[in-house]
Protein backbone atom coordinates (compact mmCIF):
# COMPACT_ATOMS: atom_id res chain seq x y z
CA UNK A 1 0.00 0.00 0.00
CA UNK A 2 1.30 3.47 -0.94
CA UNK A 3 2.69 5.21 2.18
CA UNK A 4 0.66 8.06 1.72
CA UNK A 5 -2.87 6.26 1.90
CA UNK A 6 -1.02 4.25 5.09
CA UNK A 7 -0.57 7.86 7.01
CA UNK A 8 -3.91 8.40 6.71
CA UNK A 9 -4.84 5.09 8.60
CA UNK A 10 -2.18 5.61 11.08
CA UNK A 11 -4.49 8.74 12.20
CA UNK A 12 -7.29 6.84 12.10
CA UNK A 13 -5.40 3.90 13.99
CA UNK A 14 -4.58 7.00 16.89
CA UNK A 15 -7.88 8.13 16.79
CA UNK A 16 -9.57 4.22 17.71
CA UNK A 17 -6.73 4.22 20.13
CA UNK A 18 -7.67 7.18 22.32
CA UNK A 19 -11.33 6.29 21.87
CA UNK A 20 -11.37 2.78 22.90
CA UNK A 21 -8.92 3.59 25.98
CA UNK A 22 -11.24 6.67 26.81
CA UNK A 23 -14.11 4.45 26.72
CA UNK A 24 -12.41 1.75 28.99
CA UNK A 25 -11.38 4.24 31.78
CA UNK A 26 -7.91 2.52 31.58
CA UNK A 27 -5.11 1.70 29.58
CA UNK A 28 -1.89 2.71 27.85
CA UNK A 29 -1.85 5.32 25.39
CA UNK A 30 1.93 6.46 25.08
CA UNK A 31 3.56 3.86 24.12
CA UNK A 32 0.12 2.68 21.72
CA UNK A 33 0.47 6.26 20.13
CA UNK A 34 3.98 5.87 19.39
CA UNK A 35 4.52 2.47 17.81
CA UNK A 36 1.23 2.46 15.33
CA UNK A 37 3.58 3.38 12.30
CA UNK A 38 5.74 0.44 12.99
CA UNK A 39 2.70 -1.94 12.84
CA UNK A 40 0.51 -0.31 10.27
CA UNK A 41 3.58 -0.49 7.47
CA UNK A 42 4.42 -3.90 9.01
CA UNK A 43 0.69 -5.25 8.87
CA UNK A 44 -0.04 -3.91 5.22
CA UNK A 45 2.83 -4.05 3.27
CA UNK A 46 5.23 -7.00 5.13
CA UNK A 47 3.42 -9.29 6.98
CA UNK A 48 2.58 -12.47 5.17
CA UNK A 49 -0.88 -13.99 6.75
CA UNK A 50 -4.68 -14.58 5.43
CA UNK A 51 -7.22 -12.13 7.30
CA UNK A 52 -9.71 -15.34 6.61
CA UNK A 53 -7.19 -17.62 8.02
CA UNK A 54 -4.91 -16.66 10.45
CA UNK A 55 -3.81 -20.71 10.91
CA UNK A 56 -2.61 -20.79 7.56
CA UNK A 57 0.81 -22.76 8.16
CA UNK A 58 2.67 -20.50 6.20
CA UNK A 59 1.99 -16.78 8.07
CA UNK A 60 4.73 -14.85 9.50
CA UNK A 61 4.01 -14.31 13.38
CA UNK A 62 4.01 -11.21 14.91
CA UNK A 63 4.32 -10.93 18.85
CA UNK A 64 3.76 -8.04 20.74
CA UNK A 65 6.32 -8.38 23.70
CA UNK A 66 5.11 -4.90 25.17
CA UNK A 67 1.34 -5.93 25.93
CA UNK A 68 0.38 -3.42 27.43
CA UNK A 69 0.23 -1.30 24.48
CA UNK A 70 -2.31 -4.13 22.92
CA UNK A 71 -4.79 -1.22 21.74
CA UNK A 72 -2.71 -0.46 19.04
CA UNK A 73 -2.52 -4.08 17.93
CA UNK A 74 -6.43 -4.21 18.50
CA UNK A 75 -6.79 -1.45 16.53
CA UNK A 76 -4.77 -2.68 13.30
CA UNK A 77 -6.63 -5.91 13.48
CA UNK A 78 -9.63 -3.86 13.52
CA UNK A 79 -8.58 -1.92 10.52
CA UNK A 80 -7.96 -5.15 8.62
CA UNK A 81 -10.71 -6.36 9.03
CA UNK A 82 -9.74 -9.62 11.50
CA UNK A 83 -12.24 -8.33 14.21
CA UNK A 84 -15.04 -5.66 14.17
CA UNK A 85 -14.65 -1.91 14.83
CA UNK A 86 -17.98 -2.35 17.22
CA UNK A 87 -15.72 -4.70 19.53
CA UNK A 88 -12.94 -1.97 20.16
CA UNK A 89 -15.26 -0.36 22.43
CA UNK A 90 -15.47 -3.43 24.57
CA UNK A 91 -11.50 -3.22 25.35
CA UNK A 92 -11.16 -4.04 29.01
CA UNK A 93 -14.51 -4.87 29.76
CA UNK A 94 -16.10 -8.34 31.66
CA UNK A 95 -16.38 -11.13 29.49
CA UNK A 96 -14.67 -8.80 26.12
CA UNK A 97 -11.78 -10.77 24.18
CA UNK A 98 -9.95 -7.18 23.87
CA UNK A 99 -8.27 -7.63 27.54
CA UNK A 100 -5.93 -5.41 28.58
CA UNK A 101 -2.55 -7.60 27.52
CA UNK A 102 -3.49 -10.30 24.70
CA UNK A 103 -4.70 -13.26 25.74
CA UNK A 104 -4.33 -16.53 23.50
CA UNK A 105 -7.61 -18.09 24.96
CA UNK A 106 -9.91 -15.40 23.56
CA UNK A 107 -9.10 -16.51 19.71
CA UNK A 108 -8.38 -13.58 18.65
CA UNK A 109 -7.39 -13.71 14.88
CA UNK A 110 -3.34 -12.95 15.06
CA UNK A 111 -2.93 -13.31 18.67
CA UNK A 112 -0.18 -15.88 18.46
CA UNK A 113 0.84 -15.62 22.24
CA UNK A 114 -0.47 -14.20 25.69
CA UNK A 115 1.90 -11.36 26.44
CA UNK A 116 2.29 -8.82 29.24
CA UNK A 117 5.08 -9.85 31.66
CA UNK A 118 8.17 -7.90 29.82
CA UNK A 119 11.23 -9.62 28.66
CA UNK A 120 9.75 -12.91 27.59
CA UNK A 121 8.37 -11.66 23.95
CA UNK A 122 11.91 -12.26 22.55
CA UNK A 123 12.79 -15.59 24.06
CA UNK A 124 9.36 -16.64 22.11
CA UNK A 125 10.35 -15.11 18.92
CA UNK A 126 13.28 -17.12 18.74
CA UNK A 127 11.88 -20.29 19.89
CA UNK A 128 9.46 -19.52 16.96
CA UNK A 129 12.20 -18.77 14.29
CA UNK A 130 14.58 -21.69 15.21
CA UNK A 131 11.24 -24.25 14.60
CA UNK A 132 10.39 -22.84 11.14
CA UNK A 133 14.33 -22.77 10.40
CA UNK A 134 14.12 -26.30 11.50
CA UNK A 135 11.34 -27.13 9.59
CA UNK A 136 12.49 -25.46 6.54
CA UNK A 137 9.69 -22.75 6.56
CA UNK A 138 9.94 -19.63 5.52
CA UNK A 139 8.04 -17.96 7.66
CA UNK A 140 9.34 -14.88 9.13
CA UNK A 141 8.78 -13.68 13.01
CA UNK A 142 8.16 -10.17 14.01
CA UNK A 143 8.43 -9.11 17.45
CA UNK A 144 7.93 -5.58 18.82
CA UNK A 145 9.66 -4.81 21.68
CA UNK A 146 9.56 -1.38 24.39
CA UNK A 147 12.70 0.24 25.24
CA UNK A 148 12.28 0.09 28.99
CA UNK A 149 12.23 -3.70 28.47
CA UNK A 150 16.08 -4.16 26.97
CA UNK A 151 16.46 -3.90 31.40
CA UNK A 152 15.31 -7.09 31.47
CA UNK A 153 18.34 -9.93 31.80
CA UNK A 154 15.66 -12.55 29.57
CA UNK A 155 15.93 -10.35 26.96
CA UNK A 156 19.80 -10.41 26.20
CA UNK A 157 19.61 -14.37 26.68
CA UNK A 158 17.29 -14.26 23.67
CA UNK A 159 19.61 -11.94 21.70
CA UNK A 160 22.33 -14.10 22.04
CA UNK A 161 20.59 -17.40 21.07
CA UNK A 162 19.07 -15.90 18.35
CA UNK A 163 22.40 -14.77 17.00
CA UNK A 164 23.77 -17.61 17.63
CA UNK A 165 21.71 -19.60 15.61
CA UNK A 166 21.64 -17.18 12.59
CA UNK A 167 17.76 -16.71 12.86
CA UNK A 168 17.81 -14.39 9.67
CA UNK A 169 13.53 -14.80 9.78
CA UNK A 170 13.52 -13.19 13.40
CA UNK A 171 12.82 -9.37 13.09
CA UNK A 172 12.94 -7.51 16.37
CA UNK A 173 11.27 -3.63 16.12
CA UNK A 174 12.45 -1.63 19.56
CA UNK A 175 10.13 1.42 19.91
CA UNK A 176 12.30 3.88 21.26
CA UNK A 177 10.21 6.43 22.77
CA UNK A 178 13.24 7.26 26.05
CA UNK A 179 10.48 6.26 28.67
CA UNK A 180 8.80 3.77 30.60
CA UNK A 181 6.39 3.61 33.33
CA UNK A 182 8.60 5.93 36.27
CA UNK A 183 10.26 8.20 34.39
CA UNK A 184 13.29 8.33 31.39
CA UNK A 185 14.91 5.16 30.53
CA UNK A 186 18.20 6.48 30.78
CA UNK A 187 17.36 7.43 34.65
CA UNK A 188 15.11 4.20 35.55
CA UNK A 189 18.17 2.17 34.16
CA UNK A 190 20.21 2.98 30.78
CA UNK A 191 20.34 0.53 28.41
CA UNK A 192 22.16 2.96 25.68
CA UNK A 193 24.25 2.34 23.73
CA UNK A 194 21.32 -0.21 22.29
CA UNK A 195 22.83 0.03 18.41
CA UNK A 196 26.50 -1.05 19.77
CA UNK A 197 25.20 -3.61 22.33
CA UNK A 198 22.93 -5.15 19.35
CA UNK A 199 25.67 -5.12 17.01
CA UNK A 200 28.46 -6.69 19.44
CA UNK A 201 25.94 -9.62 20.19
CA UNK A 202 25.81 -10.37 16.36
CA UNK A 203 22.75 -8.70 14.98
CA UNK A 204 21.93 -6.70 11.82
CA UNK A 205 20.72 -3.29 13.33
CA UNK A 206 18.84 -0.59 11.53
CA UNK A 207 18.01 2.60 12.84
CA UNK A 208 15.15 4.97 11.88
CA UNK A 209 12.88 7.68 12.61
CA UNK A 210 9.80 5.28 13.50
CA UNK A 211 7.39 7.69 12.68
CA UNK A 212 8.77 8.28 8.77
CA UNK A 213 7.15 5.64 7.20
CA UNK A 214 9.39 5.58 4.33
CA UNK A 215 12.61 4.58 6.63
CA UNK A 216 9.92 2.69 8.38
CA UNK A 217 9.13 0.79 5.01
CA UNK A 218 13.18 0.35 3.97
CA UNK A 219 13.59 -1.25 7.17
CA UNK A 220 11.27 -4.11 7.04
CA UNK A 221 13.12 -5.03 3.61
CA UNK A 222 16.46 -4.02 4.71
CA UNK A 223 15.22 -6.73 7.53
CA UNK A 224 14.24 -9.66 4.82
CA UNK A 225 17.45 -8.96 2.82
CA UNK A 226 19.67 -9.41 5.43
CA UNK A 227 21.02 -13.13 5.75
CA UNK A 228 22.86 -15.22 8.28
CA UNK A 229 21.88 -12.82 11.05
CA UNK A 230 18.54 -11.46 12.92
CA UNK A 231 17.73 -7.97 12.73
CA UNK A 232 16.51 -5.59 15.38
CA UNK A 233 15.26 -2.34 13.98
CA UNK A 234 15.71 0.30 16.47
CA UNK A 235 13.21 2.63 15.80
CA UNK A 236 13.44 6.33 17.51
CA UNK A 237 9.36 7.20 18.15
CA UNK A 238 7.86 9.81 20.49
CA UNK A 239 5.87 8.27 23.23
CA UNK A 240 2.07 10.04 22.70
CA UNK A 241 2.69 10.67 19.34
CA UNK A 242 -0.05 13.08 17.95
CA UNK A 243 -1.17 14.37 20.93
CA UNK A 244 -0.03 17.67 22.50
CA UNK A 245 -0.40 16.97 25.59
CA UNK A 246 1.21 13.24 25.58
CA UNK A 247 3.63 13.53 23.38
CA UNK A 248 6.98 12.83 25.93
CA UNK A 249 5.36 12.33 29.40
CA UNK A 250 5.76 9.33 31.18
CA UNK A 251 2.14 9.88 33.08
CA UNK A 252 0.59 9.12 29.98
CA UNK A 253 2.53 5.54 29.82
CA UNK A 254 -1.03 4.06 31.40
CA UNK A 255 -3.60 6.31 32.16
CA UNK A 256 -7.08 6.93 30.06
CA UNK A 257 -7.81 10.13 28.42
CA UNK A 258 -10.85 12.14 30.16
CA UNK A 259 -14.09 12.98 27.40
CA UNK A 260 -12.71 16.09 27.37
CA UNK A 261 -9.40 15.12 27.00
CA UNK A 262 -10.37 12.63 24.25
CA UNK A 263 -12.36 15.54 22.24
CA UNK A 264 -9.04 17.78 22.42
CA UNK A 265 -7.04 14.77 21.20
CA UNK A 266 -9.37 13.66 18.10
CA UNK A 267 -9.41 17.87 17.08
CA UNK A 268 -5.61 17.98 16.80
CA UNK A 269 -5.39 14.45 15.16
CA UNK A 270 -7.99 15.68 12.64
CA UNK A 271 -5.40 18.71 12.04
CA UNK A 272 -2.92 16.56 10.74
CA UNK A 273 -1.62 17.07 7.02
Amino acid sequence: MELVKLKQIATTLRKDILCMLQKAGSGHPGGSLSSVELLVDLYYNHMNFNKDNFNDKNRDFFILSKGHVCPVLYAVLAQIGCISKEELSTLRQVGSRLQGHPAMDKHIPGIEISTGSLGYGLSIACGAAKAFKASKQNNRVYVLMGDGEQQEGSVWEAVMSSAHFQLDNLCAIIDNNGLQIDGKVKDVLNVEPLADKYRAFGWNVIEIDGHNLEEVDNAYLQAKQCKGKPTVIIAKTVKGKGVSFMENIADWHGKAPSQEQLDQALKELDNIK
